[in-house]
């Protein structure tokens, strides 16, 4: 099934002209812009939605960590684990805690992981990383409220990255959905700044996800912003044309107006709910 609704940005939002003028550009100037720009649609959502047990440790190093949230009473919730972006060097799962908070407020488990980062991890360890997130929701989120059964990850650009390594790594992975947001799948050649991650430019193709993403049978919605780069655009639809010609269709996906490669998963929780009601509805069809 595939969304091809795409609801225009709001003009009276005064993050659409800020995130206009900074068209398709990266860096580290954009992503402070950005996290300015909805810093206070986030500081608001924290404090509806408090974190539930922090820095549970899914594994043995010190960044194998995740928070969870969750505000409705009732058992058996459905789980959302995000998976933060950062070119493989920066980030932190407090940086992706709208995302959890909006989906507990939404009424499922939301939780937010820390990953292994370059310098001293490399692929596919961030791969790995979601599969022991994975596998420590399943043996312990029932204990918080959550349904091992119903297990959705989503991630943002490099952890739209370790997602889809997830799925080449272990294709039995028991997901019951998953979120790509402006992410590399292996339809665009080798940038140099990823090289220290993926290793030189010879095993770049062998080490992409391409086929895994394109054949899984794990419901799959996925997105890129109107002012992703040309890159993350080119993936995004080389990905809907292999979903297409493994399945005979695509999957759920949307390009959202009046965003780009940052603001796609920063936004999630703020006033601008309109990506954040897709995921929703995604999550509660599975």
């Amino acid at each position: 099934m595939t969304t091809a609704r795409p609801v225009p940005a709001d003009p009276a939002d005064p993050a659409v002209a800020a995130i206009a003028a900074m068209g398709t550009a990266l860096g580290p100037e954009v992503v402070a812009t950005c996290r300015a720009l909805y810093a206070p649609d986030h500081a608001a959502l924290a404090a509806r939605v408090p974190v539930l047990a922090a820095d549970c440790a899914y594994g043995q190093h010190e960044r194998q960590q995740l928070d969870l949230y969750r505000t409705a009473t009732a058992e058996r919730l459905p789980i959302v684990l995000f998976v933060h972006g950062g070119g493989f060097r920066v980030g932190d799962k407090t940086g992706g805690a709208n995302v959890a908070r909006a989906m507990a407020q939404a009424g499922f488990l939301g939780a937010a992981m820390n990953y292994r980062l370059l310098p001293d991890a490399r692929w596919p360890e961030g791969g790995e990383d979601v599969v022991l997130a994975v596998e420590w929701l399943r043996a312990h989120a029932a204990a918080h409220g959550g349904d091992p059964a119903r297990i959705v990850v989503v991630g943002t650009s490099a952890g739209a990255v370790h997602i889809a390594t997830a799925l080449r790594l272990r294709p039995d992975l028991p997901l019951a959905g998953a979120v790509l947001l402006s992410g590399l799948y292996g339809h665009t050649p080798l940038d140099e700044r990823d090289e220290p991650y993926y290793g030189p430019d010879a095993l770049y193709p062998q080490r992409m996800p391409r086929d895994a993403v394109a054949q899984t049978a794990i419901p799959l919605f996925v997105a890129c912003a109107q002012f992703d780069p040309p890159r993350f655009q080119a993936e995004f639809l080389g990905l809907m044309r292999d979903r297409l010609a493994a399945h005979g269709t695509m999957p759920t996906g949307t390009i959202v107006p009046g965003h780009n490669h940052y603001s796609l998963a920063m936004h999630i929780g703020s006033a601008d709910h309109r990506l954040t009601d897709e995921i929703v509805r995604f999550i509660r069809t599975l």
